[in-house]
C-alpha cells in the first residue's frame, strides 16, 4: 500500500516563561517595602502634628468664648455635628476632645523628629494620660528606642514601669564623706555608664508565667515558666539584657555551684546573676547571693567587664532583712520582690510608696 504522506512537523513551541534573577526579585521587593514604611511613617506624622493643630485651634476657639466652660462644652458637639457627614468618625467627639488633651499635653509642640516618627496617635493617645510630666517623657523615650508596640507600652504604663525603676531618692542632711565609704561604694562611685538603678525593677511583674498567686510551685518549675516565657521575661527586666544560660555551674577546686539563671548587660557591660526563690527572702539567701557574685567576678568575669551584679527574685523580703543586711552595704546586690498576677493600680501605688519611704535612711542630727 501507498504510504500517507508525512505531516511536517509543528515547529510551534510552547512558550518560554522569562525567569527574573532572585538577587533582582529581593531589591525590588526590599524597595517597595521600604516605600510603604516612609510613606506609613510620612503619612503618621502628618496626622499626627494635624490632631495637635486641631486641638491647639480647639483651645483657642474654647478661650476666646466669654463662658469659657460652657462654651467649651457646647463647642465640641457642634463641631462634631458640622464636620461628621464628610470626615465621619475621625471627628467624633471622643476624638475632638482626644485632640484638645493632646495639645494641651504637649502645648509646645512635638520638638523630636525621631519621635513624631516613630510613635503612632495609639501611642501618644496612651502616653498623654499619665499624670506625670516626667514619666510621660520617660515613656515617650523608651518607646521610640525599645520600639514598643501599643500593646507593649500599654502594659509597661499599666504596670507603673517607670515607678518600678530602683530610683532611689536623694538623701537629705547627708553629708558626703570625705574619706570615702565602704569598699563597695567605692566601686559604685568610681563605675562609669548607666546606673544599674535606673535598669532594674521592684517589684517584677510576671503575670504572663499564668502563676496563680500563693505560688505554690518549686523554683525549679518557676525556672522552667521563665524559660518558657523567655522573650516577655527579658522585657519585664528591662534594657541591654541578653540571656546566657540556665543552671549555669561555677565550680572551684573542691566544690560545684549552679546559677538558676545567668544573663549579660551589654549597656551595664557586665553580667547579672538572678537567684529565683519562691518564698520569703533570708538571710541564708543574701549571704548565698554575695557568694555566687564574688565567686562569679573570680572565675568567669571577663576583662573589660564591670562588676557582676545579683538579683535576689523573691515571692516576698521582709524589710528589716533587707535594711539590716549586706544589701544596703553591697551595690552589686538587689532584692527585687515578684507578682505572678497584675496588681491593681491600688496595690501596685501602695508598694512603691513603701518602698520609697524606706529607700530613705534616717540620719541623726540636724540638716545643717
Amino acid at each position: 500500500m501507498p504510504s500517507k504522506p508525512r505531516r511536517a512537523p509543528t515547529t510551534t513551541s510552547p512558550p518560554v516563561t522569562a525567569q527574573a534573577p532572585a538577587a533582582l526579585i529581593r531589591d525590588v521587593r526590599t524597595i517597595l517595602r521600604q516605600a510603604r514604611g516612609q510613606v506609613h511613617a510620612v503619612a503618621n506624622t502628618i496626622m499626627v502634628e494635624s490632631y495637635w493643630r486641631i486641638g491647639q485651634r480647639i483651645i483657642t476657639e474654647e478661650q476666646g468664648g466669654k463662658a469659657r466652660a460652657a462654651y467649651g462644652e457646647r463647642l465640641i458637639p457642634a463641631l462634631a455635628r458640622s464636620l461628621g457627614d464628610e470626615f465621619g468618625n475621625g471627628v467624633s467627639v471622643a476624638n475632638l476632645k482626644n485632640f484638645r488633651q493632646f495639645y494641651q499635653t504637649f502645648p509646645e509642640g512635638l520638638k523630636s523628629y525621631a519621635l513624631r516618627s516613630l510613635l503612632t496617635w495609639s501611642h501618644y493617645r496612651l502616653i498623654m494620660r499619665v499624670d506625670d510630666p516626667a514619666a510621660r517623657d520617660w515613656y515617650l523615650h523608651e518607646t521610640a528606642e525599645q520600639g514598643w508596640s501599643t500593646r507593649q507600652l500599654e502594659r509597661q504604663i499599666l504596670t507603673s514601669t517607670y515607678r518600678r525603676l530602683l530610683k532611689k531618692p536623694k538623701p537629705r542632711g547627708l553629708a558626703s564623706s570625705k574619706t570615702g565609704g565602704k569598699t563597695g561604694d567605692k566601686l559604685a562611685a568610681d563605675a562609669t555608664g548607666p546606673d544599674p538603678k535606673t535598669f532594674l525593677k521592684d517589684p517584677l511583674v510576671l503575670e504572663f508565667l499564668g502563676i496563680p498567686e500563693p505560688i505554690e510551685r518549686s523554683e525549679r518549675d518557676l525556672e522552667s515558666a521563665i524559660i518558657g516565657r523567655l522573650q516577655q521575661f527579658i522585657m519585664e527586666l528591662g534594657k541591654g539584657f541578653s540571656f546566657v544560660g540556665r543552671q549555669m555551674r561555677v565550680s572551684t577546686e573542691t566544690s560545684h555551684f549552679y546559677l538558676d539563671l545567668v544573663f549579660y548587660n551589654y549597656l551595664l557591660k557586665c553580667f547579672v546573676l538572678i537567684d529565683l526563690k519562691t518564698g520569703k527572702l533570708t538571710h541564708q539567701d543574701i549571704g548565698q547571693m554575695d557568694m555566687y557574685v564574688r565567686l562569679f567576678d573570680d572565675l568567669k568575669r571577663g576583662e573589660g567587664d564591670n562588676p557582676t551584679l545579683g538579683i535576689i527574685l523573691c515571692a516576698d523580703k521582709d524589710d528589716t532583712v533587707v535594711r539590716y543586711s549586706v544589701l544596703s552595704e553591697r551595690p552589686q546586690l538587689f532584692a527585687s520582690k515578684y507578682r505572678t498576677v497584675l496588681p491593681s493600680e491600688e496595690e501596685l501605688a501602695a508598694e512603691l510608696e513603701r518602698r520609697h519611704v524606706l529607700d530613705v535612711p534616717m540620719v541623726m542630727g540636724s540638716d545643717e
